[in-house]
């Protein structure tokens, strides 16, 4: 008779209860505790810090199993493409070895983790998608990487990316492309495609992302899982590529931030208080402290919300499900009010945005190229093809200008935060689309119900709180009628990042959070 598959959380009550045992040994006979390895499967980070530190599994147990999952459902995935096998072996022995001892590690003692192929990792190969960087094996970690190997976690391998993370989908020329579990015909989004993939299909407890365009929120809206874009500057971006190799995160204080995408609310702020804080030279000079959420129940909160723009119309197989978790919030006590915050000018804003991105995140154009983009951008014809080109030849007085409104923008949405406590607004106006590698990102089209859009739409919903630096939260809200997640943005107040993370925590209670994809 084979032995009975435990209710994960009754497992893990059992094994809190019966304390601390030796490393390596289960308090379950083995093949209870081979169910309960299983059991792990799709659980929390904390959930499997929790059963590591109970002695219900050991890291070594866990860490195996992780492994083997990976060896029998990644092929169809492809999402980590640079698996360190021995290496994260020889991380989980040695956690559990120092269990043994009664250390504690950190929040992640023994967690076996996958980290976004843009962040360096001392002696794993890190290309960021790139040709030029197959053999580029660095010495020392990125900051992310240290503070979570410093919490204890278990490094598996690295995670597919857009070359230099620069697309919605995560294909490249070095490791290929990486497929949604919800779908393999469609991708997972990008840039974080694979970690997204990996945590959905259960291959991973948590992953580092970085966001620009969206590169966390979209591809947890597209697998279905949790991702958070911190307030710009709380998570140092030192090791990450790009830029280069060596070269220190620039420029400052503009669009991009790293961030962590997981299977719970928890587990991100869990994680966003391993990773935030200064580094380097900055920590000489100053601390950072994570605020309180502002309230402990719904009823508690204060939200706007918009689930439309004709600017980017949201398809019509995501819109009654941003609907419904609405309304679940509406009945379960929080304030809701629709419409824009007064003073957003919507245009403006995400022409700033735009205008930044590609003026400050592009390569430069080469010196021939200028005379037809100037031709293109004097068009001004609204296309993403001639704001792509007015921004790569804007003047330095213009970019200021520019400059100058993205601050603006952050001080008008504060002041709407003064009054309420969070905003909701769809991720992006489509669900996981169909692996599509033809032209670039100017040219493509999305397919909808409503007909074709720009690909550059899916700049559109995330534009809004990366110009102004506001921490952004997407959460899983439900499946369209096809069977694809729909995620949720919740954004708030700037420097407040446990305010949307904790809206996201209350509205799987009402809803419910994540759910595994079928076959995995």
């Amino acid at each position: 008779m084979s032995a009975p598959r435990l209710d994960r959380r009754t497992f893990l009550r059992a094994g809190l209860a019966a304390g601390v045992a030796c490393a390596g040994a289960a308090v379950l006979p083995a093949r209870a505790a081979h169910a309960a390895v299983a059991d792990l499967d799709f659980a929390s980070a904390l959930e499997a810090a929790s059963a590591i530190q109970a002695g219900t599994v050991s890291s070594v147990e866990l860490t195996t199993h992780m492994l083997e999952r990976i060896a029998r459902l990644n092929p169809k995935l492809n999402a980590i493409v640079a698996l360190s096998s021995d290496g994260a072996l020889a991380r989980a022995r040695a956690a559990d070895e120092a269990r043994a001892r009664r250390e504690a590690w950190g929040r992640f003692h023994g967690v076996p983790i996958t980290i976004k192929d843009t962040f360096e990792v001392a002696g794993l190969t890190t290309t960021a998608g790139a040709v030029s960087l197959r053999a580029h094996v660095p010495t020392r970690d990125a900051a992310v990487v240290a503070r979570l190997k410093g919490a204890g976690a278990v490094i598996l391998g690295k995670t597919n990316v857009p070359i230099f993370a620069s697309d919605w989908q995560s294909y490249n020329a070095v490791y290929g492309q990486t497929n949604n579990p919800w779908d393999v015909a469609r991708t997972p989004g990008g840039s974080t495609g694979g970690g997204a993939a990996a945590l959905a299909a259960g291959l991973s407890y948590l992953e580092p992302g970085s966001d620009l365009a969206g590169s966390i929120r979209i591809p947890a809206h597209f697998c279905g899982i949790y991702g958070h874009k911190p307030t710009l500057d709380v998570v140092p971006m030192r090791g990450h590529i790009p830029p280069p190799p060596g070269v220190p995160a620039m420029p400052p204080s503009t669009l991009p931030v790293a961030g962590p995408l997981a299977r719970s609310a928890a587990d991100l702020l869990a994680a966003l208080e391993v990773l935030g804080g200064p580094d380097g030279d900055d920590a000489r000079a100053w601390r950072w402290t994570l605020p309180p959420a502002r309230g402990a129940r719904l009823r508690d909160y204060r939200i706007g919300y918009v689930l439309d723009d004709p600017r980017a119309p949201v398809s019509s197989e995501e819109a009654p499900a941003l609907a419904a978790a609405v309304e679940a919030l509406r009945k379960a006590g929080a304030r809701l009010e629709e419409g824009w915050p007064p003073g957003v000018n919507v245009e403006e804003q995400y022409d700033a945005y735009l205008t930044l991105l590609y003026a400050r995140f592009t390569p430069p154009a080469r010196e021939d190229q200028l005379g037809s983009l100037r031709q293109l951008a004097a068009n001004q014809d609204g296309s993403y093809l001639s704001r792509y080109a007015r921004a790569v030849t804007a003047s330095d007085a213009y970019l200021q200008t520019i400059e100058t409104r993205r601050r603006a923008a952050r001080g008008i949405w504060q002041g709407y935060f003064r009054t309420h406590d969070a905003f909701l607004m769809p991720t992006a106006l489509v669900p996981a689309f169909p692996h599509d590698q033809s032209g670039n990102q100017l040219t493509r089209v999305l397919t909808t119900p409503g007909g074709p859009r720009p690909y550059g739409d899916l700049c559109f919903w995330i534009s809004l709180a990366t110009l102004a630096g506001l921490p952004a939260t997407t959460a899983p809200i439900g499946l369209t009628a096809g069977g694809l997640p729909v995620g949720l943005q919740i954004v708030g107040p700037y420097l407040e990042d446990t305010t949307p993370i904790a809206v996201a925590g209350h509205l799987a209670d009402v809803i419910g959070g994540f759910k595994a994809p079928p076959g995995f």
